[in-house]
């Protein structure tokens, strides 16, 4: 009687796995299409070797398998957000964030007797520094999207496979056998 509860359970399980699987990969393939669909409309193009020429060892290490592409995959824009775009807003206020700018700038644009060139390049400052936020966090916003959708085809494929596994188990392995009587009374008669 066991051996029927659990066949019936490893079908059961094998069909839904399946299931399962087969829309995990859907959405993880359509999170991708999706992120290329929408990286491929900003024609954003991956620096060249002089323009990371410039940039630390590491971030040239990372965006050196790019070089020149088109930026497509959640992969690229998280190598370009994090060794690219950052690297380049560290060296516009001396590695100070937009909060820290924009505070200095709201701070001194209230008071009638300062410097108005400091004004006016904190001002550049504080625009450039928020305009690569804003570029950095969109990237990685469709990096971490990418990084969702890969986890989802992975994971959809892995309950793929146990899901035949179950049901391999389920219709095979763990099918009732048939007693003596049982095989007598279906076997074809002789003559």
């Amino acid at each position: 009687m066991q051996r029927i509860a659990y066949a019936a359970m490893a079908k059961v399980f094998a069909v839904v796995l399946v299931i399962v699987g087969a829309a995990a990969i859907f959405g993880g393939s359509f999170a991708h299409s999706f992120i290329t669909d929408q990286l491929s409309q900003e024609e954003i193009s991956m620096p060249t070797e002089d323009g990371i020429s410039s940039l630390s060892e590491e971030s040239q290490k990372v965006l050196t398998p790019f070089i020149g592409q088109e930026l497509t995959t959640g992969i690229q824009a998280k190598a370009f957000a994090d060794n690219y775009i950052y690297e380049h807003m560290q060296n516009i206020a001396d590695g100070r964030t937009y909060e820290a700018v924009s505070g200095e700038y709201t701070k001194m644009a209230n008071d009638p007797d300062a410097d108005q060139d400091e004004l006016a390049t904190l001002a550049a400052q504080r625009q450039q520094l928020f305009m690569g936020s804003t570029l950095r966090g969109t990237l990685l916003n469709a990096y971490g999207w990418w990084l969702v959708g890969s986890i989802a085809f992975y994971v959809g494929v892995g309950a793929i496979v146990a899901g035949v596994v179950l049901g391999g188990l389920g219709w095979g392995v763990l099918r009732p056998k048939k007693d003596a009587t049982e095989a007598a009374a279906t076997a074809p008669a002789t003559e």
